[in-house]
């Protein structure tokens, strides 16, 4: 088994709950420890509902998101408005329904020239953060080819790492995309992986118990330096590993 606690749910409801807890729970604890909890969010459809869980009672009620800072871990170079855009998604799932400052979320400029988004993103970040720049939270999904945030299959995705953001243009989708890059994503003190359906079962046993080649399996560069690394997934997700872990 790779690094990392791996936790299996029952189904996908279950699965979208955890997430939603370790939100609260990772979020209480930073407050408690530093005054502000800052987040980096992923897109997709697991962590949607997770977050439509958040801007329900009693999770709702369980946080002041005024302390709440909300980052994204990568965005697709599309308009706010655009209906692929990550920070579109969390904002009709919870940031529009829960009292979080407007100022406190910090989306990534998808309509911008891509290298110009990375350049303010990164300044954004080290502008808020201490240094190292680290994240409380990093929220994380699992492409059906070994991606995760936009990091992608093809080159080693810890190339140019000496930078926080970076624009890549994802060859799969034809489209430049905006992520944060491995060494930022490493600095998290919790960073979890949400994964669900059986489409994901074999993906997820080649990143967690095949042979290490990030270059062709981005997600395994994930490895907190210093911090906890999470799987949170579902049981058809979890159908091919050799071991499996309860919550």
């Amino acid at each position: 088994m790779a690094r990392g606690d791996v936790k299996i749910f029952s189904n996908p409801q279950t699965l979208a709950e955890a997430v939603a807890d370790l939100f609260i729970d990772v979020g209480q604890t930073a407050m408690c420890d530093r005054g502000v909890f800052r987040v980096a969010l992923s897109g997709g459809n697991t962590p949607r509902r997770a977050y439509e869980l958040l801007a329900e009672e009693p999770r709702r009620l369980a946080i002041p998101w005024k302390d709440v800072f909300v980052y994204f871990g990568d965005e697709r170079c599309v308009p706010p408005d655009d209906e692929q855009s990550n920070y579109r998604m969390a904002r009709k799932a919870f940031l529009d329904k829960v009292p979080i400052p407007p100022a406190n979320v910090h989306r990534i400029r998808g309509e911008a020239d891509p290298g110009v988004a990375a350049n303010n993103y990164a300044s954004i970040i080290r502008t808020d953060l201490a240094d190292p720049p680290r994240l409380d939270l990093v929220l994380l999904g699992l492409g059906p080819d070994g991606h995760t945030a936009s990091l992608f299959p093809g080159s080693p995705p810890d190339l140019h790492d000496s930078v926080l953001v970076r624009a890549v243009f994802a060859q799969s989708q034809g489209m430049w995309r905006v992520t944060m890059t491995p060494k930022l994503i490493n600095l998290g003190r919790t960073v979890a992986f949400a994964v669900e359906g059986a489409e994901k079962a074999d993906i997820l046993a080649k990143v967690l118990q095949g042979p290490v080649d990030p270059t062709a399996l981005p997600a395994q560069i994930v490895n907190p330096t210093s911090g906890r690394l999470l799987w949170l997934v579902d049981d058809l997700a979890a159908g091919m590993l050799h071991q499996k872990m309860s919550p």
